[in-house]
């Protein structure tokens, strides 16, 4: 059962061979899953950021809208205040700020909000309010 001197070389080596691709490979796993989780945490301060933009500009939306409408009211009399005044302390109310406030002499109100969050940039929001088309004098 002795064999061949040749071939038992060429056996060794291949064991030889297979124990060094071994070695050369001993550690890719780590690689794997640490860049993996790399990834993955990436992925999700993405999705955190994205959350946070999309809730920002809902708020600064909101804000705009709620301003408009109180400044809406102020410019037909409904209520007695400066329209942009009182657009400006809604806005603030709802912790945005009045970057453009111009009432038309329709009763009609533009306003144009700022609202500052966690992000680098500022969210804004625009809105327009006025009387019900039926009443708006033609």
């Amino acid at each position: 059962m002795n064999r061949p001197p040749a071939r038992r070389t060429g056996e060794q080596s291949q064991q030889e061979q297979r124990e060094q691709r071994q070695q050369c490979e001993h550690g890719a796993g780590s690689v794997t899953v640490l860049a993996t989780v790399f990834l993955t945490l990436a992925l999700l301060g993405a999705a955190a950021a994205l959350g946070t933009a999309a809730t920002a500009a809902a708020r600064a939306s909101g804000a705009a809208d709620l301003a408009a409408l109180a400044a809406a009211d102020a410019a037909r009399g409904l209520v007695l205040a400066d329209p942009c005044a009182l657009a400006a302390q809604t806005a603030d109310r709802h912790g945005a700020t009045i970057t453009a406030c111009a009432a038309a002499g329709d009763g009609t109100v533009h306003v144009r909000t700022r609202y500052e969050s966690t992000l680098p940039w500022p969210s804004e929001g625009v809105s327009r309010a006025g009387p019900p088309a039926s009443t708006v004098p033609r």
